[in-house]
């Protein structure tokens, strides 16, 4: 038929395979962004949780000191009962913080792998859209032969 229609198919391929070429960048760099932002909560989540540590140790300091002062008050000597008192409460203040100190661990293993699966899932469709442009090219490379 005429080399004018075949151009115009085998240009409307090449246009598709541009568009999806530039679909597939598009969605490589976004998966790239979004894993970067749950990357970002990650740490922002850490120091949070460390944060948080660091309360519950100054009110623990502060309840140490109460309990001393209390103590120091009544006229007993710091043993027996008093002296338990305030093991219980270190003892309680360490194991507060490890509970905090694994949660922060849960939670930016949530985000670290929110990462990867965003990375994941941008390269899948990336390489379909990629895939498609090259479909989309040899597609308009066949219709301007039949042309």
């Amino acid at each position: 038929m005429s080399p004018v229609i075949a151009a115009a198919v085998l240009g409307a391929g090449f246009l598709s395979y541009k568009g999806n070429m530039a679909a597939a960048r598009a969605a490589r760099q976004t998966a790239e962004y979004n894993a970067q932002v749950e990357e970002n909560e990650a740490v922002l989540l850490q120091r949070a949780k460390i944060e948080e540590e660091n309360q519950l140790r100054q009110q623990a300091n502060r309840l140490e000191g109460l309990q001393r002062v209390a103590t120091a008050k009544s006229g007993i000597t710091m043993s027996g009962s008093p002296m338990q008192a305030l093991a219980d409460t270190y003892f309680n203040t360490e194991l507060d913080a490890l509970k905090i100190q694994y949660a922060s661990s849960i939670e930016q293993t949530q985000k670290v792998s929110a990462a990867t699966l965003l990375r994941a899932e941008g390269a899948a469709r990336s390489s379909a859209l990629r895939t498609r442009a090259y479909q989309s090219l040899l597609e308009g490379g066949r219709r301007a032969m039949l042309v």
